[in-house]
């Protein structure tokens, strides 16, 4: 088989895989697992569009989460059907993004990580305010409460964000993304708008995050509305981005599945203490890894072609 076809047919295999995974594994637990991974996941993508390819560090990410997940639960609660009010969540936290995002432009560096996470809390804080009690399922959809179509459905939003993602990255404003990454001031000598580009991933970032977060308003039967708008949700899409490798595709999604995995396994074992390990491991990525597992990945590819290369042509490495 050709190496170009290779990820291709990977990737079918594995999301043929995940639709069979509830029809051929009875136990739940399973199933919640590979939801949480994949709102994680979502979350990781759509955060790595502002920071990752764009080089925007928001710390407030959880606003557009949250509000996703805000309007998602009230919309449907008042009967409306599902997929309009998943929609209307995502508006929603795009209609935020556009308020305060050319203000927030005006911040450079850590002035804009610093403001986007003072928006954040003060959603959080107004939403615990307004909304102290807790959100549960009304009796009529508790009733009819299954798990097997929110599998799906977080699977099918998933592929989404995903295919979104990565036709962004690719297309010409994808490109001008990555130039303002790199060198804002060149970028705008070419002709190519910072702030412009900058907007446009915000509003891309917040319109994803928006989704995840409808995604978590269906799948949980009851949480304090103010807990989607927790920082934790900012942080953790932070550190399975930088675990995975920022700035592609695939990697928030391997962040996902390791920071899930990993984290299931120290709360059982270590309690409280995960908290201190993720950090240590956190610290330990940006120092040692910069590029995530996917660059760890790549030197490790390159090393064995080298070795092949020289055991075929006999020569000894360059040093």
């Amino acid at each position: 088989m050709r190496a170009k076809y290779i990820l291709p047919v990977f990737i079918a295999l594995l999301i043929t895989l995940l639709v069979l995974v509830p029809l051929g594994i009875k136990n739940d637990s399973i199933v919640n697992l590979l939801i949480l991974i994949m709102i994680y996941a979502m979350m990781a993508s759509s955060w790595n569009i502002l920071g990752g390819f764009t080089g925007q560090t928001n710390l407030g990410h959880a606003a557009f989460f949250g509000l996703g997940a805000l309007a998602t639960r009230l919309l449907w609660f008042s009967g409306w059907n599902i997929f309009l009010s998943l929609l209307a969540g995502a508006f929603v936290a795009v209609a935020f993004a556009f308020l305060i995002g050319a203000p927030a432009f005006k911040l450079k560096g850590a002035y804009f990580a610093i403001g986007t996470l003072a928006l954040s809390q003060a959603l959080f804080v107004t939403v615990g305010n307004i909304f102290p009690t807790i959100s549960s399922l009304p009796a009529k959809y508790l009733s009819t409460y299954q798990l097997t179509p929110r599998y799906y459905l977080i699977l099918g939003l998933t592929i989404f964000v995903v295919s979104a993602c990565y036709f962004l990255v690719k297309s010409k404003y994808g490109l001008g993304m990555m130039a303002v990454r790199e060198e804002e001031d060149a970028a705008e000598s070419l002709g190519i708008s910072a702030l412009k580009h900058k907007l446009l991933a915000l509003v891309a970032s917040a319109f994803l995050a928006g989704l995840a977060g409808g995604a978590f308003a269906f799948y949980h039967v009851g949480y304090y509305p103010q807990f989607p708008f927790s920082p934790v949700w900012t942080f953790d899409s932070l550190t399975m981005v930088y675990i995975g490798g920022t700035g592609t595709i695939i990697g928030p999604i391997i962040g996902a599945i390791f920071f899930v995995a990993l984290k299931e396994l120290l709360a059982i074992n270590l309690a409280d203490y995960h908290i201190l390990v993720f950090a240590i491991l956190f610290i330990s990525v940006v120092l040692f890894l910069p590029g995530g597992l996917v660059e760890a990945w790549a030197k490790i590819r390159r090393l064995f072609r080298r070795k092949k290369d020289v055991k075929v042509t006999g020569l000894s490495p360059k040093v």
